[in-house]
């Protein structure tokens, strides 16, 4: 095959052609400052609130719950910060678990350093939280629980209902990094107990550099970015309107194609486990076998380098990684695989595929036959 095969979608996705259609006119015909008076600009802000219906509809949430902003990195900092700046009256006390996103973990490092506590939840072999755990870590000085929906390295959906049930019980405010589990899975806000929830369009075939968080009405939260008035006075800036029309867009064609996309994934998913566990033998199934985001699968290959296997792969046209993007070419382990009990070894042999919706059964009998010449070379 001469073509690139792009097996990294947790990582970006292509922006699909209906949403750059959508996003076009907003870069040099209609393209008024949405905070104008005129017709141009109310064209914008139009557009603006538009968006917002479709994400506030995607998650079961009302359209003045929603908050646009540069994607998952500042979602999870304003989130975080924001939350605990504007409830820090109450207590002084957070809890999240070791598998989040940097986005979370130096959130929450960088907060400690400000004399808040924080506890960090074990998870179980298979990437879960340790609700037992959850339980007794909560104080009175607790304020907020931060659980990712699913994780971008291992795919292991977390149980986000019960988590939230918790949370609300005993008065703690409960937000998760959505930012995998936008388009793969339905998530509904309300049924769910969240109070707060980030996502980034990029993730779902919508452009870089735009997301939105919902925070549940009565949650109060402060800003990180002073300046006007925008979003509600939540965070100033011009807004991103070709970004911000893209997002409403991706958002509402994933859901719309929800089962179809989804069964597609899980298809590719199966097919591609199946002839590796197959055809290559000492592998190692990283995180919940089935319990996971429908497209990702990550196999650690004994005796095998992650990232040798990746650049063999690479040569071939393959695009796969080592985990999260955000840490692809460091040298350390994987935290999140480490925290499931992987040793260095078997951390560091590890890559993740994650599958979308243009791969198909074809590429994967490439794919796999690739993988295993690229094994058995780098074994021997």
């Amino acid at each position: 095959m001469d073509k690139i095969i792009y097996l990294d979608h947790a990582a970006t996705t292509a922006v699909s052609e209906e949403v750059v259609n959508e996003m076009l006119p907003y870069f040099n015909k209609m393209y008024g400052n949405a905070s104008g008076l005129y017709p141009l600009a109310v064209q914008s802000k139009n557009a603006i609130e538009n968006a917002r219906k479709k994400v506030a509809r995607a998650i079961n949430a009302t359209p003045n719950e929603i908050y646009f902003l540069s994607g998952g990195s500042e979602g999870d900092n304003l989130a975080i910060k924001g939350i605990v700046k504007a409830n820090r009256n109450k207590g002084n006390h957070i809890i999240t678990s070791k598998i989040e996103h940097n986005a979370v973990l130096e959130t929450c490092r960088t907060l400690e350093q400000e004399g808040i506590k924080v506890t960090y939840l074990d998870v179980d072999s298979d990437g879960v939280v340790n609700l037992e755990q959850l339980r007794n870590s909560i104080t009175r000085d607790t304020i907020l629980i931060s659980i990712m929906y699913a994780n971008n390295e291992i795919g292991t959906i977390q149980p986000v209902e019960t988590i939230g049930r918790i949370a609300r019980a005993r008065g703690v405010i409960f937000h998760t990094d959505a930012v995998q589990a936008i388009g793969n899975i339905r998530i509904d806000v309300r049924r769910s107990y969240i109070d707060s929830l980030i996502m980034s369009a990029h993730k779902f075939y919508g452009p870089k550099g735009i997301g939105a968080m919902y925070v549940r009405k009565g949650v109060e939260f402060s800003k990180l970015i002073d300046g006007g008035h925008h979003e509600s006075n939540k965070r100033a800036g011009t807004e991103n309107v070709p970004g911000i029309v893209g997002l409403g867009k991706a958002i509402e064609s994933v859901y719309n194609n929800f089962y179809a996309y989804n069964r597609k994934l899980i298809d590719i998913r199966e097919y591609y486990t199946r002839k590796v566990e197959k055809e290559i033998p000492n592998i190692k199934i990283n995180g919940h076998r089935f319990n996971r985001l429908a497209g990702n699968m990550n196999i650690s290959f004994e005796n095998v380098k992650g990232k040798e296997l990746i650049q063999e792969l690479g040569g071939r046209g393959i695009c796969v990684s080592a985990g999260s993007a955000c840490n692809t070419g460091q040298i350390r382990p994987s935290h999140v695989l480490n925290a499931i009990g992987l040793p260095n070894e078997l951390a560091g042999a590890a890559i993740r595929t994650t599958f979308g919706r243009e791969n198909t059964r074809e590429e994967i009998d490439y794919v796999v036959g690739v993988l295993k010449d690229a094994v058995v070379k780098l074994r021997g």
